[in-house]
């Protein structure tokens, strides 16, 4: 009989935000009434969180902290999890970046690891920021179910390094509003864990 310790982790992506489609990145909005209905309907059939870890930026922190109180269980935030940093596109409409900036925006959603929004964060940087930060996080909480409230970008990444995919596989990845995926991660002694999708719904 093989003798598994199991780590249960769900990722959920905040809701739709105040502002409209922009591209906020680490500019610190809040959920819309939309964002928050998205959240709770996303939740309210799952239990079993021992505790919530949460980017530090408000769309994300704020839910989290109302569903820590809402649920008994402990929130903590992370800065590391916070989306990547758009640069001179923080804050602009998607649809204005995508005419104003036709090459770059080519660039950004083809080739993601080899390209940078202008002034922006880069990809292989975002990446190499969130992977240590859920690794820690799942070594931390080893063995319990834990949720994890971020963003798009945060989730794509965290999912491309646990299914062993190309970092350029990331804008492959459908994250929607409120999105909830579940992983379970594998330890055996003697073995190199291993992350199993269990489900990835909007």
């Amino acid at each position: 009989m093989f003798d598994f310790k199991v780590t249960t982790i769900d990722l959920l992506r905040h809701g739709a935000c105040e502002g409209g489609e922009i591209f906020r990145g680490s500019t610190n909005v809040a959920l819309s009434d939309k964002g928050w209905s998205q959240m709770r309907s996303a939740v309210a059939e799952e239990s079993g969180w021992s505790q919530i870890v949460s980017s530090d930026l408000k769309r994300c922190r704020e839910f989290a902290h109302w569903l820590a109180e809402e649920r008994g269980i402990a929130v903590e935030t992370d800065a590391r999890l916070r989306e990547i940093h758009f640069g001179d596109w923080e804050g602009q409409l998607v649809a204005e970046v995508r005419e104003q900036y036709p090459q770059e925006w080519k660039a950004f959603f083809g080739k993601p690891s080899q390209a940078v929004a202008p002034n922006g964060e880069t990809m292989v940087d975002f990446h190499a920021r969130v992977t240590p930060a859920i690794g820690e996080w799942a070594q931390q909480l080893r063995g319990q179910h834990f949720l994890v409230v971020a963003h798009g970008a945060v989730i794509r990444s965290i999912m491309v390094n646990w299914l062993q995919m190309p970092l350029d596989g990331i804008t492959s990845l459908s994250v929607p509003y409120a999105g909830l995926s579940r992983f379970k991660i594998f330890e055996q002694e003697g073995s190199e864990p291993w992350a199993q999708l269990v489900f990835h719904r909007g």
